[in-house]
């Protein structure tokens, strides 16, 4: 049955819907009897307030917008939930979209957003994202805004992980585990996440006065595929390498298959290290070492940043969450 709403039960009695609502919100002005009919037919009739009618009267929603590059995607789906439960305790709703790491169904997600009059976004942007217009566009409308995980170089409130620092250590672990020829694996070098997981890469190079090999460092669109064919590029060079930082959980899934499929050993031929959760580490074979990102103080963080900014702070701040190296099956044999 369809649930009653004032306008029915405003129907049924044969009196303003005004009046209704003033009976159900127990305002003066509705004579005791017809407060009774009002307020026993919506038991009756499992009457509940409009929470986006009331919002929208009172020009303030209680809701916020999130916008991830693939909801599916384990990293994100745990940041999203973290995100959601501090929202949630707070008294705020979310409404999550997925831009399917596509600049343009991003812009679209965002002016969604807007039209359902959201107090505040967060988001991770796509791969593909370079104008950054329509979130600039969200200050002008003095709608709250947070960027995670992929910050791009704006004034807007963020939150990241230790990129440069992390990418060091990877690195360094695999120089002092042996390895000789280390090939860097990331994303599109219009993204300041590659860029700064690479320049973290260099600098371990540079500290350990190692050679930097050009071919040895691939930045192409995050994918399975662009992984596997960039690891195969890798592997079929006259001197291949013998250990890879992949800078995406997907990048590090496809060098586990790339190299398989050479009928090589990881990590006798080639030692890994990739950036994951510890869920998709312990599920590969064999699990990788990865670089252990706390999604739980990410979510936290990029809320609390958009509530103070609901709240009337202006500041601009920069979160950084620090990483941790976690080791496993994929590096700990590769002096040997």
């Amino acid at each position: 049955m369809k649930r009653i709403s004032q306008r029915d039960i405003a129907r049924q009695l044969g009196v303003n819907v005004s009046t209704v609502s003033r009976a159900l919100r127990g305002l003066e002005g509705v004579s005791p009897q017809l407060k009774e009919q009002i307020e026993k037919l919506a038991r009756e009739g499992g009457y509940r307030p409009n929470p986006f009618a009331v919002s929208l009267r009172y020009d303030t929603t209680h809701t916020i917008g999130i916008v991830v590059p693939d909801v599916a995607f384990n990293q994100y789906a745990h940041i999203v939930k973290h995100i959601e439960a501090e929202a949630r305790s707070a008294g705020y709703m979310c409404i999550i979209t997925d831009s399917n790491d596509i600049y343009e169904n991003e812009v679209n997600c965002v002016e969604l957003l807007v039209n359902m009059h959201v107090e505040g976004v967060v988001i991770c942007p796509s791969q593909d994202t370079q104008d950054f217009t329509h979130l600039l566009r969200l200050r002008q409308y003095h709608i709250p805004v947070v960027i995670f995980d992929r910050v791009p170089d704006l004034d807007i409130s963020s939150v990241m992980i230790n990129d440069v620092a992390s990418a060091r250590h990877a690195t360094n672990n695999l120089i002092e585990g042996g390895a000789k020829r280390i090939a860097f694996l990331g994303g599109t070098n219009q993204l300041k996440q590659t860029i700064d997981r690479k320049h973290g890469y260099l600098e371990a190079l540079r500290e350990h006065n190692m050679p930097i090999r050009t071919e040895l460092v691939k930045c192409h669109h995050i994918s399975y595929n662009s992984g596997l064919t960039d690891t195969l590029d890798l592997l079929r060079l006259p001197e291949p390498p013998d250990a890879i930082v992949a800078t995406h959980g997907l990048l590090a899934i496809s060098v586990l298959q790339a190299v398989a499929s050479q009928g090589l050993r990881i990590p006798e031929d080639v030692a890994v290290i990739g950036y994951m959760t510890d869920w998709v580490s312990e599920m590969s074979h064999p699990r990788v070492s990865f670089i252990k990102q706390n999604l739980r103080e990410i979510g936290i963080k990029a809320f609390r940043l958009l509530q103070d900014q609901m709240n009337g702070d202006e500041s601009v701040q920069h979160i950084i969450v620090k990483a941790n190296l976690e080791l496993r099956d994929s590096t700990k044999n590769i002096n040997q």
